[in-house]
């Protein structure tokens, strides 16, 4: 296996999976130095999952996770309330403004941080967290803060974005930090320098942009039917190159992948953990737009769950997941410490093996009620619920230092 073929291997939701569950067998073990795993506790958590699925969808209609939930704010979904507004030359015009958005909006949507708040005068709204980062980004969309011509609607002007613009539209102030506002503008801005560098990913009839991967993805439909992994291996590779300080391998950006001791190889993927978090969560945010766009997306499962603070908050709340040594969780943690990449990848797999256990407890079939509906339903919303119950500012577990390009 060439460096470039082992690269190639770990830009997949498949490698995600596999070394997840290689990291679980060995928690299972006692092989990781920093976790222990109790599966007893797995019952409990999915009982508490279940139950508030359904509280929150009495009728079980549970949407996919997906960014687009969090545009929707006191009943009105504002995506939808500027669509309208707009006129559409067609579906595949609406889907790259849907695709310029999501994209965005994701990649912006790392964790703000318990102090900042974002209130949105056209709605009478104050929200936090991820649901603020939506609305702000939004907004921010909405005002052609990232166009370059007469329409706003779309971000072919992210290589001019100025940290002073992010900072004023987010309405950061000294009383109103957020965490990574430099990381975030910059992570824009290494976007639109990506998309002028491949414009056979973001668009060649006119200026590249994120919403031109939309006929990328599109492409790859056979007879109008997509694999939903398809769409993650794309943004992989289209996206790698934006991640500053992130490993490489045979000349090729590995995005979120990182190293741990405990997964051995004998080829140069030795040590290397693929968990590739915001691209999944955007994997799973441009399923929507690509099927009103008219493009079937099927295999929804073969993306994986997502290794962030509120899944693996679950665990940890929830006494599946134990620090061997207690005191750790009171240190600061860099995101590339072994003790991180072992809690996301673990939470990966968990998800996987809590995800039958909630469709038992339902009684719904998988095919009906993908790893995206648990997901929203879900472990998600179960996860910030136990935060808040166990501290008082509702965040993760774990002191985590972060650029704001990671959860």
């Amino acid at each position: 296996m060439t460096e470039l073929e082992a690269a190639q291997s770990l830009l997949t939701p498949a490698a995600v999976r596999s070394r997840a569950h290689e990291m679980l067998s060995l928690a299972l073990d006692g092989d990781l130095t920093d976790w222990r795993v109790d599966l007893a506790r797995l019952d409990p958590v999915a009982d508490r999952v279940a139950a508030v699925i359904r509280s929150q969808y009495p009728s079980l209609q549970v949407p996919f996770h997906a960014r687009w939930r969090h545009f929707v704010v006191g009943g009105t979904d504002l995506w939808a309330q500027l669509s309208s507004r707009n006129d559409w030359v067609d579906a595949a015009h609406r889907a790259r403004a849907a695709f310029d958005l999501a994209i965005t909006s994701v990649l912006l949507d790392a964790g703000a941080g318990p102090a900042w708040s974002f209130e949105d005068r056209a709605t009478g709204t104050i929200t936090t967290r991820s649901e603020g980062l939506a609305v702000a980004s939004l907004r921010l969309f909405e005002s052609g803060a990232f166009s370059t011509g007469p329409d706003p609607l779309r971000a072919d002007n992210l290589s001019a974005l100025t940290t002073k613009q992010l900072a004023k539209g987010f309405q950061v102030t000294e009383s109103n930090p957020l965490l990574g506002l430099d990381g975030r503008a910059d992570l824009l801005r290494r976007l639109g320098d990506q998309a002028a560098t491949r414009p056979d990913l973001f668009g060649l009839k006119d200026s590249p942009r994120p919403g031109g991967l939309f006929d990328a993805i599109a492409a790859r439909a056979t007879d109008g039917r997509l694999p939903a992994p398809i769409i993650l291996e794309v943004l992989l590779e289209a996206l790698g190159p934006i991640w500053r300080h992130r490993l490489t391998l045979g000349g090729l950006p590995l995005g979120d992948t990182w190293r741990h001791p405990a997964i051995v190889r004998d080829d140069p993927t030795n040590n290397l953990v693929p968990i590739h978090k915001l691209s999944q969560w955007l994997a799973y945010s441009l399923i929507e737009p690509l099927e009103e766009a008219g493009i079937v997306v099927h295999d929804i499962d073969g993306l994986t769950g997502l290794a962030e603070y509120r899944n693996g908050g679950l665990f940890m709340d929830g006494g599946v997941l134990l620090l061997k040594d207690p005191a750790q969780q009171h240190l600061s943690q860099d995101v590339s410490r072994p003790l991180i990449v072992g809690w996301r990848s673990l939470t990966i797999a968990l998800l996987d093996r809590i995800a039958p256990m909630v469709r038992e407890r339902l009684g719904v079939a998988e095919a009906d009620f993908p790893l995206a509906r648990v997901l929203e339903g879900g472990t998600w919303a179960t996860g910030r619920i136990l935060a808040k119950e166990r501290r008082d500012d509702g965040g993760p577990p774990l002191n985590i230092v972060s650029d704001g390009t990671v959860f």
